[in-house]
């Protein structure tokens, strides 16, 4: 999917909150900056020498993105702090024109390295910034397959959440499409039809949806892609509606028509509980999928929002692991599980 980091606030987030692609986009960039503090920054001067503008195109920038910038690792020094970056520029050994009138200024503002990165993604006047724009790119795709094994269609199973509530929703599976068999007087189509209705009552999509949106193709286990949260939502919606259906049967005393099964549906998708559950599952689902596998859900569009740093530790960092390993791993939670199902 084509991006534009200028209009995506999201996307430019995405990227700034992942912390293995910026430090691999920082060795790319090669900038050279001022060492303060621990860290590396760099001045409107250098910056703007940088992207070949104007100081005043980027004090443009500054004035209007300053929220963003400055949540970012933009901050003007002054005082103490102040005195401290001067004396680390005259260690330098380089022209005092590379960092305009230093020693009078009152204050100064610094950009952190996610500063710089934030202000190439936003600015179009510049063509190093275009350039460095398709790098970025490339290189958080190629970061995101490199530490995940070359792809992300089960990015999902890298969690550590993920093999408990894929074991839990498996069984709620059973008992839900043995609610269906043994209560619904309809064809093998009902398993579809109602799995279908969960999908589309959690992440309001069928499964044929979903397959499209991933491009999965049909070897591909729908249930194999999904995050914990989600998972656990199905879960739920699976355990309580075979309890509904089970009620309701035999209550009527014989199984009941698909009319009645979207009467029982609709009553049971309605209820408030669901709703801090479902909207976290959605928003999960959407912006995961958006930042991970480049997959946008437009029916989730509104719930996106920019993945913060723990996510992509615990999808691509020190936290996850092959599925393989996390299995060796849960042999014996596996085993309890299933003693207490």
């Amino acid at each position: 999917m084509s991006k534009d980091l200028t209009t995506s606030s999201v996307d430019r987030q995405n990227i700034l909150n992942n912390p293995y692609a910026v430090a691999e986009i920082e060795k790319a960039a090669g900038i050279r900056g001022i060492p303060f503090e621990g860290k590396t920054v760099v001045l409107k001067e250098q910056v703007a020498a940088f992207f070949e503008v104007t100081v005043r195109t980027v004090e443009n920038y500054l004035e209007q993105n300053a929220e963003e910038l400055c949540q970012n690792g933009y901050e003007v020094l002054k005082g103490k702090r102040l005195q401290a970056l001067k004396l680390g520029i005259q260690s330098l050994d380089v022209p005092e024109t590379d960092f305009g009138n230093i020693p009078k200024a009152p204050q100064l503002g610094i950009f952190e390295f996610r500063a710089f990165l934030n202000l190439a993604m936003l600015m179009r006047e510049s063509e190093r910034a275009g350039l460095l724009r398709k790098a970025i790119l490339d290189i958080v795709i190629d970061t995101i397959n490199e530490r995940t094994g070359g792809g992300t269609k089960y990015i999902n199973q890298r969690d550590e959440d993920f093999i408990q509530s894929a074991f839990i929703e498996e069984n709620y599976r059973k008992q839900f499409t043995d609610a269906l068999k043994d209560c619904v007087d309809m064809g093998n189509f009902k398993y579809a039809v109602y799995t279908d209705k969960i999908y589309v009552s959690i992440f309001r999509e069928k499964a044929q949806e979903y397959r499209r949106v991933l491009r999965l193709d049909k070897r591909d286990n729908v249930r194999h892609t999904l995050y914990a949260e989600v998972l656990d939502v199905i879960a739920s919606y699976e355990c309580g509606f075979a309890e509904v259906l089970c009620q309701a049967c035999q209550k009527k005393g014989q199984k009941l028509t698909s009319w009645e099964v979207d009467s029982l549906f609709s009553k049971f998708e309605a209820q408030a509980h669901w709703k801090p559950l479902i909207e976290k599952a959605r928003n999960k689902m959407a912006s995961r999928d958006l930042a991970f596998r480049d997959a946008l859900h437009l029916q989730l569009e509104e719930y996106v929002t920019p993945l913060q740093r723990e996510e992509f530790e615990r999808f691509i960092g020190e936290r996850s692991k092959e599925l393989s390993e996390r299995l060796e791993e849960a042999k014996d939670v596996m085993k309890r599980l299933k003693e207490r199902q």
